[in-house]
């Protein structure tokens, strides 16, 4: 079984297409695709389909899904020379179910396997290796974690998840990209990150310093402010000290100086404000 949620939803068996298109359903196979291979329990399905007010016939309206699921699975597999059953592949176990991957492909198990060695890579010193790995991981991303799918309380968790990984993994690539000196290639990129995650402090460091790298020292000083102003006034902070230093730094380093220590890139990002931890780790690239 092969199975896509980096994107749209896409779960296919024997190369064949078991994404249903009604609503509820989609929403289990979601559910049971990201978790493949894993007891996915009833009380997680019954709160993603009906939240905290299931109805009383959830169990049973659950199960009707699954023989539906169990249908689109039983067709794919037909004619093929696999001795599973339908059974075998979305699997009754007590208190819950369990969708069998049978050793197919997962874009979420390939992008978890990309970015950990990619970090590694980082870690160990190897920014080209490091650029290159988690360049490739963030390639598996077409779209928003299911992008297509109406999420409930366990997806709607679960896309949060996925989101601050893809977040960190973007920001420990760009950090790697820095330090190979690819600042003018990472600005238009930054120009859109720092759109989206308006306080985001580690982004606005690396969109400060690639400016500052390109000839823009102005634009980099403009880029600190906007953000000190959203920080004020949207949550009553003040930037970080580090953040604060590699304004000074700019400053100080004038339009034709040295360029100023880069921010570090963090254990993970989202889409709020940075704490000091995340960028106190400066480097001198």
């Amino acid at each position: 079984m092969d199975i896509d949620v980096l994107g749209a939803l896409d779960v296919r068996e024997n190369g064949i297409s078991i994404t249903p298109t009604a609503p509820k359903p989609r929403q289990v196979l979601a559910l049971l695709a990201l978790h493949a291979d894993q007891v996915v329990p009833v009380s997680a399905l019954i709160e993603e389909l009906w939240g905290g007010l299931p109805p009383r016939s959830a169990r049973t309206t659950l199960q009707t899904y699954v023989l539906q699921l169990r249908a689109l699975i039983a067709t794919a597999l037909d004619g093929s020379d696999t001795s599973r059953t339908a059974k075998d592949v979305l699997v009754t176990l007590p208190g819950g179910y369990l969708l069998s991957g049978g050793g197919g492909k997962s874009d979420v198990r390939e992008f978890e396997r990309l970015s950990g060695l990619g970090y590694r890579a980082v870690d160990a010193g190897d920014h080209p290796g490091g650029a290159r790995l988690l360049r490739e991981a963030l390639g598996l991303w077409s779209g928003p974690a299911f992008a297509d799918v109406q999420g409930g309380v366990q997806l709607d968790m679960e896309i949060r998840r996925l989101e601050e990984t893809r977040l960190c993994a973007l920001d420990q690539r760009i950090e790697a990209d820095l330090r190979l000196g690819r600042h003018r290639e990472v600005l238009a990129e930054l120009t859109v990150l720092v759109s989206r995650y308006r306080t985001h402090e580690n982004l606005h460091g690396q969109f400060m310093l690639a400016l500052h790298r390109s000839g823009r020292r102005g634009e980099a000083l403009d880029v600190y402010q906007r953000l000190r102003t959203t920080l004020v006034r949207d949550l009553g902070l003040e930037p970080s000290a580090a953040l604060r230093r590699l304004q000074r730094s700019i400053l100080m380093a004038g339009p034709e100086g040295g360029a100023p220590a880069a921010v570090g890139a963090g254990a993970g990002a989202g889409a709020g404000t940075v704490g000091s931890t995340r960028v106190e780790r400066l480097v001198r690239v």
